[in-house]
């Protein structure tokens, strides 16, 4: 029996995984014991990547749609040249960026990177990825704030706070091996403090919760930042030495009063004045947050209030603290800083001269064949196509069809685009399934190999590459999305442009010299030290050696901007663009289900345990007072009526986990997002996933089914 040390690709933890092989197939996997981010320990999700290898296709071939609906097997040549003639027709008839791709933060970094490369260099056209949707606002949060993409925490952190906070993050069903670092902590006297409008299930576990207002953070934030200030509370050596802007933070926060808490955050004034003694008292505090904070119409400013607090009081490049950023995607590091989307193959400018000539050399290219442009956003990409300039689209390994925020605008999208070469199809998609909700009618669908039978790199939360690598022989026609990407780009007459990208493995050793100089610089890692190992953080430059096996930024008290000072970072609050109403007076909150259920359920629905404990039916929490007064029962049946024109029907569940104007459902189910809005943070276009304005009516269950039309009057009444 052979055993072969694999990535998890399901969420940013990236645990490591051993599996064990014979006669072609796995018979057991089991967490690497001593891999310093699980250490013989993962999830369910984890466990059971086991069940990739009985995913089935009819065929390993591609396939295309003929003009009689039917989708006809083809070889992988033909398929190849049948995609890039058609990306190369749209564009010569409707310009350049008339095509786009939308990828996900589950490829591998050099998935990525050469799908950039030939969408981005070679076609100069857009590609955007769902990375957009969880981790967009981090990213430019740190950027202003830091100079650069550069969460600086290593999970040991969790081990070392003495106060930890979380902030719009229920780790304990998101990210569970997170959730085992805090509970490893040792400190007697720790406190875990939740801020979040729903008593979650990590605020069950938290000695202290804060029920803040939906999307009213930046009040919160602002408003402590007033009472550290007030009491004297604030590290006035750190904020010399290692800041900017200081001086106009603090009279930005002036008008931030106590007086206004409870109106403004939901808070009462006692107790923010308890969390900043909580800040106060503690020697070690670190902040963390995620999807809660960062999916939101303010975003990237409240994560930027939350890093503030951390500057303003020292929290910051020391063991146990930090502002810290919790990812959602196995490979979201890895898509910020080599996707060739945002920003250059290892960070940098696209308008940059000195990175532009540096990529040009080590890509072998004249500069002008290089990208000019950050990518249009996801939602760019999805007006485009519904605004007629987008005529095709290429969906690699994601499932926009339930993920999207206001989904029915996608569907309404894929069938005005011109690529389905037959009207109103939808576009080429690229998966290890044909069966998600993305894939149907498709014109093109392209299979792929999962995770195990493919290799790569993985970049996880804190910044450690680790190695896929392949666990099963490939079948007669299995590719992988690397193959996939590369094949289309030879059809497309990439040609020398393609010189050196021959393998996931070449393609690695360009990312490398990519990155030299830069504050992500991995010139120090090898291909073939990542096997087998216990991952790398970045940076590790060429002719460095990792003296531990994590560590943390910004211990010298130095950040990437010019100054190199940290950037305090504020802005008045702005209105919400979709408050509540007398007709909508109820706010509809989205996020994970349960530890087993993963996104759109594509993969988990192979695990049968999981299956087992999920809910078939889309589902709802309601607090009891709400259901009491409306004559709601557990089981019963509610059609949900969104502020963006949408309905959608759950089922209830009872709980006094949610307030009494709140409902909560897990994103699991193409209803959620059926029903959330098409409103985004200016600065990252990251969607407003998680506070829409809704009322509902009780479903009768002989309704429940039953289109508006066959409805008609039977419809129950309004109780919203």
């Amino acid at each position: 029996m052979k055993k072969i040390q694999s990535t998890c690709n399901y969420c940013a933890i990236d645990c490591n995984m051993d599996f064990y092989v014979e006669d072609g197939k796995i018979v057991k996997v089991l967490p690497t014991r001593g891999y310093p981010v699980n250490d013989g320990f993962c999830c369910i999700k984890g466990l059971s990547l086991d069940k990739q290898q009985t995913v089935i296709k009819t065929s390993p071939l591609p396939k295309i749609r003929q003009a009689d609906g039917t989708m006809k097997e083809v070889s992988w040549e033909e398929g190849f040249s049948h995609v890039a003639d058609k990306l190369k027709e749209l564009q010569a008839k409707y310009g350049q960026e008339s095509v786009a791709g939308i990828s996900t933060g589950q490829l591998t970094m050099e998935e990525f990177a050469i799908f950039g490369h030939v969408m981005r260099n070679y076609l100069k056209t857009n590609v955007d990825g769902n990375t957009r949707l969880c981790m967009a606002t981090a990213v430019v949060a740190h950027k202003q704030s830091f100079g650069f993409d550069a969460p600086g925490y290593t999970l040991k952190d969790l081990e070392l706070s003495d106060t930890i906070i979380f902030v719009g993050a229920n780790p304990v069903v998101a990210h569970p091996i997170l959730w085992r670092r805090v509970r490893m902590n040792k400190d007697p006297n720790k406190k875990i403090v939740v801020i979040d409008p729903r008593r979650s299930e990590t605020a069950m576990n938290a000695d202290y919760w804060y029920p803040v207002k939906w999307k009213c953070d930046l009040y919160l934030f602002y408003t402590l930042a007033k009472v550290l200030l007030d009491k004297g509370y604030a590290d006035k050596e750190y904020i010399k030495a290692h800041t900017e802007g200081f001086e106009e933070f603090r009279e930005f926060v002036k008008d931030f009063t106590l007086d206004q808490a409870k109106e403004c955050c939901g808070l009462k004034p006692e107790q923010i004045e308890e969390l900043a003694e909580l800040i106060h008292s503690g020697k070690r505090v670190s902040f963390w947050w995620t999807m809660g904070v960062n999916q939101g119409y303010e975003a990237v400013r409240t994560a930027q209030s939350i890093i503030n607090i951390a500057l303003m009081t020292g929290n910051i490049g020391r063991p146990g603290t930090g502002a810290n950023s919790i990812t959602g995607q196995c490979n979201a590091m890895g898509s910020r800083a080599y996707s060739n989307t945002a920003v250059f193959f290892g960070g940098g400018d696209f308008t940059n001269p000195a990175r532009r000539a540096r990529i040009s050399q080590v890509l072998g290219v004249d500069e002008s064949m290089l990208a000019a442009k950050p990518t249009a956003a996801y939602n760019q990409i999805i007006e485009g196509i519904n605004e007629g300039r987008i005529k095709g689209l290429w969906i690699l390994c994601t499932n926009p069809r339930h993920s999207w925020t206001n989904n029915e605008t996608f569907a309404s999208a894929v069938k005005k685009l011109d690529m389905l070469f037959h009207s109103f199809r939808p576009p080429v998609v690229q998966d290890i399934y044909d069966s998600i909700e993305s894939a149907e009618e498709c014109t093109v669908f392209f299979p792929v190999v999962p995770g195990i039978k493919k290799e790569g790199t993985y970049i996880n939360l804190e910044r450690r590459l680790s190695a896929m690598r392949p666990c099963l022989p490939r079948g007669e026609h299995e590719i992988s999305d690397y193959e996939a990407i590369l094949g289309v780009g030879r059809a497309l007459g990439m040609g020398d442009m393609l010189k050196g990208w021959e393998t996931p493995r070449d393609c690695f050793g360009l990312m490398k010299e990519c990155s030299r100089g830069m504050p992500c610089d991995i010139t120090g890692v090898t291909w073939e030290g990542l096997e087998n190992s216990h991952g790398i953080q970045w940076p590790l430059r060429e002719g460095e050696s990792p003296k531990e096996d994590e560590r943390r930024l910004y211990e010298d008290g130095k950040f990437y901007t010019p100054s190199g000072k940290a950037r305090f970072q504020f802005q008045s609050p702005v209105k919400n663009p979709l408050p509540l109403t007398e007709e909508f007076p109820y706010v509809f909150n989205t996020g994970r289900g349960s530890v087993g259920q993963w996104h759109t359920q594509s993969r988990t629905k192979e695990v049968q345990f999981v299956e087992d404990v999920s809910a078939a039916e889309a589902y709802l929490f309601m607090n009891p007072r709400t259901a009491e007064c409306c004559r709601i029962q557990e089981n019963d049946w509610v059609r949900v009526y969104s502020v963006n024109g949408q309905n959608a029907l759950f089922r209830v569940r009872v709980s006094d986990r949610v307030g009494e104007q709140e409902l909560y459902a897990p994103i699991h189910y193409i209803e959620c997002n059926r029903l959330t809005p098409s409103v985004y943070d200016p600065y990252s276009k990251e969607p407003s996933y998680k506070a829409t304005p809704v009322r509902f009516e009780k479903e009768h269950e002989k309704m429940a089914g039953k289109t508006d039309d066959e409805m008609g009057e039977e419809a129950g009444v309004c109780i919203g």
